[in-house]
């Protein structure tokens, strides 16, 4: 049932009777959710969480399902926002909360190297406190895997209220951020029990990413061509992320060595470095290990005082336009004498020289490879967490949904 302000809710087991704050009763309609009963069971995995790591390649297909067509092209129509729209934007506010807030954070990269619209991202508690600057040729996107969030929610209607377009990314129909949004785009990962958000992440990332497609090509940024190899290579990703999932035995490995670690430092430039802010919330969401993540080209600015012979250094350190660069920052950790855990892209023998580890991700473009490469990040925090006899789907001090400010 959608409630209202006000309403208030005595549940029994003969259902719910609502009533107003004065105890008259009033009537909401039920809407019954699809997911099916399965969904709320492990499925033979140990725990809620690894099945829902497992569950991505589904989550990615689903999400991309029927938007990303076969020539490569994207469809968005389902969304509303029509070409001449897409053309008129002048800027992009993206507004969001903890995991969320970073995929929003890894796609503004993409939505201003492909698209070319100024994107300003910020976390949705502060964004609505700083007085910003709204107009009609301003895109709110409010990311919210729930819909409920309340920080993003009241982002959302200061938006609306000064006349900016609204645009929800959410994982739940009929949520409050769909009903109050002028437009929505769903991801379709399905129900996420586990309160450490894994698969709602990379869908969340793979809608946006669409979304960044649509605006290039609508705005005529880049080549058709360029645009289309790119929607193919996105279409290969859910069977990537499968081969991905198969490889999970070396995270294991690796969080052997290194779960009883007292410090993390997680490192990554472009991209990559949202996909360290995400692997680093993961590993302190459920193992409580203390864990910093840094743009690496910031590391000599005060980070690297931390580093010892004793401190794990993970570094996302794929393919991308900036990999010389991390090299740099790389020998400078092993200099300290701290041992370097590497996501890496399938080939590169640069790599595997200098790092004591390798988490290997298929090679794809470098603007679709957080998807990829947030997965072993994900399954290190889970293995670490485990051995550590914590309970993964439940941690301490954690809801699934933040409704408060």
């Amino acid at each position: 049932m959608v409630l209202d302000d006000g309403d208030v809710v005595t549940v029994s087991a003969e259902g719910a009777h609502v009533t107003d704050l004065e105890g008259m009763p009033v009537d909401r309609p039920a809407t019954e959710i699809d997911w099916d009963a399965e969904a709320a069971e492990k499925g033979g995995f140990a725990t809620f969480m690894l099945k829902e790591i497992h569950e991505q390649p589904a989550a990615l297909r689903d999400t991309l399902a029927g938007r990303l067509c076969e020539d490569g092209c994207v469809d968005l129509s389902e969304v509303g926002m029509g070409d001449e729209m897409l053309r008129r934007l002048r800027r992009i506010f993206i507004v969001a909360c903890g995991t969320s807030y970073h995929a929003g954070l890894i796609v503004s990269y993409a939505i201003e190297q492909l698209a070319r619209v100024p994107v300003q991202i910020d976390v949705a508690s502060e964004f609505r406190y700083r007085q910003p600057v709204f107009d009609p040729d301003t895109l709110v996107i409010g990311i919210t895997q729930s819909g409920e969030t309340a920080d993003t929610l009241a982002a959302m209607r200061l938006a609306r209220e000064a006349g900016s377009p609204v645009l929800a990314l959410c994982n739940v129909q009929g949520s409050q951020a769909t009903r109050e949004a002028d437009y929505v785009l769903f991801t379709r990962a399905g129900l996420e029990i586990g309160v450490a958000a894994t698969k709602t992440h990379t869908a969340q990332v793979a809608a946006l990413l669409l979304l960044a497609l649509r605006l290039a090509w609508a705005r005529g940024a880049m080549p058709e061509a360029e645009l289309k190899r790119l929607g193919h290579e996105l279409r290969a990703i859910p069977e990537q992320a499968e081969q991905l999932l198969s490889r999970d035995s070396a995270s294991e490995e690796i969080a052997a060595r290194y779960h009883d670690e007292r410090f993390f430092l997680y490192l990554g430039r472009g991209m990559g470095f949202a996909v360290c802010l995400e692997g680093a919330l993961k590993l302190k969401e459920i193992s409580y290990i203390p864990t910093e993540a840094y743009a690496a080209g910031e590391m000599k600015h005060g980070p690297i005082a931390l580093l010892d012979d004793e401190s794990p250094v993970v570094v996302v350190a794929d393919d991308s336009p900036v990999f010389a660069k991390l090299v740099s920052n790389i020998e400078e950790v092993r200099a300290r004498g701290a041992d370097v855990i590497a996501v890496a892209t399938d080939g590169n023998e640069a790599i595997g020289e200098l790092s004591r580890d390798v988490l290997w991700v298929p090679k794809t473009d470098h603007h679709l490879a957080p998807i990829l490469t947030v997965i072993p990040l994900q399954l290190l925090a889970y293995h670490i967490a485990v051995m550590k006899g914590l309970n993964v789907d439940q941690p301490r001090n954690l809801a699934k949904t933040v409704t408060v400010e």
